[in-house]
């Protein structure tokens, strides 16, 4: 979590105009506070109190999914591992003389 670009600690203060940053379920979330709420509050109100600008999440299916292997296959062999590079677009002989 990130109060104007910088980490935030658990008892920071955020006042009025504070852009507050932090990541929900693998994207990046970024509220800018409008209101300094100083009691618990519903969600219905607690929503009044900051501005929402975060970028619309991709479509699911937009998102790819990685590959996985199956519990208890164990490691990959060499052959599979090399696959998975090619897969992924690396080259299997970088690195190498």
């Amino acid at each position: 979590m990130k109060v104007n670009g910088y980490t935030a600690k658990p008892a920071q203060k955020v006042t009025v105009g504070d852009t507050v940053t932090y990541r929900f379920e693998g994207f990046d979330r970024i509220l800018e506070v409008t209101k300094v709420l100083h009691t618990r509050v519903g969600a219905p109100i607690a929503q009044t109190a900051y501005v929402d600008h975060s970028p619309p999440r991709p479509e699911p299916f937009m998102t790819m999914a990685l590959p996985r292997r199956e519990r208890g296959s164990g490691r990959p062999t060499k052959r599979e591992r090399r696959e998975l590079d090619r897969l992924r677009g690396r080259d299997t002989n970088e690195g190498r003389l």
